[in-house]
């Protein structure tokens, strides 16, 4: 039997700087990954179980079921993964420290029966995964910034740009993505916060020809907005220059 072809929702997530941190660090933060991302998709009413999950060594993969509202990979589940890898890494040391970086993309997959998922939108997600704007944004991010996202043009127009509860499109960063054979523009997203996120070139650094001049006096802080056990919400300010080389929202478009 041929593999049945479906549109589905696609998510991978990749633990920053996994490298180098020895066996038991490893196991220790992908099981803390593992359960966040878990109970995030839960929050978000995704059924885990539900879902085709793909080891990628320091990450994972997963196929959201056919049906899914896009959306909720935006929101709830960003900020709920969020809010728990900063809970870990209040208490973490520097080995066992977790930020993330998440790509979202959607587009029609071959299912095999064995639960196998192949097709170019994997290729696609692959690539957005190892974009080095959204690396070089979470490395510039404050270290309460856990979590990079990049969602896929075909991703933003479907369901960021519509501004569903929870999802702020003005927060969204359009970008020249690059990697390897794959060209295209992408929405880079630091989820919690206020600030932009630094765009650099294709070097991973911004142009000198584009860098503004530094300010004169102190920048405003930036906000970061964390969740808390009940109800409420706690802000904290975070301060730190802020670069900004994107075209903004759906302004830009």
């Amino acid at each position: 039997m041929e593999p049945r072809l479906e549109h589905r929702a696609l998510l991978a997530v990749d633990i920053a700087h996994s490298a180098a941190r020895g066996n038991v660090a490893l196991h220790r933060i992908r099981d803390v990954l593992r359960q966040s991302l878990r109970e995030a998709l839960e929050e978000s009413g995704i059924d885990w179980d539900a879902c085709l999950r793909d080891d990628l060594g320091d990450g994972f993969r997963i196929t959201a079921p056919a049906g899914v509202r896009k959306r909720r990979l935006i929101h709830p589940l960003l900020p709920e993964l969020a809010v728990r890898l900063r809970a870990h890494n209040r208490m973490a040391g520097p080995l066992t420290s977790i930020r993330v970086r998440v790509a979202l993309h959607a587009g029609d997959v071959c299912l095999g029966q064995d639960g196998q998922v192949t097709g170019r939108p994997l290729e696609v997600l692959a690539r957005m995964l190892d974009a080095r704007q959204a690396r070089a944004a979470l490395d510039a991010a404050p270290d309460t910034v856990t979590a990079s996202l990049l969602v896929s043009q075909h991703f933003y127009d479907e369901t960021v740009r519509h501004g569903y509860p929870g999802i702020e499109p003005e927060t969204f960063d359009r970008i020249a993505l690059a990697e390897k054979e794959y060209t295209a523009d992408a929405w880079l997203h630091l989820p919690g916060y206020a600030g932009a996120a630094q765009a650099p070139g294709r070097d991973g650094t911004a142009p000198d020809d584009e860098a503004p001049p530094l300010p004169e006096t102190a920048p405003a802080p930036g906000k970061m907005i964390n969740r808390a056990s009940g109800n409420g919400v706690v802000y904290a300010t975070q301060n730190g220059t802020q670069n900004i080389h994107l075209t903004r929202g759906p302004r830009g478009q």
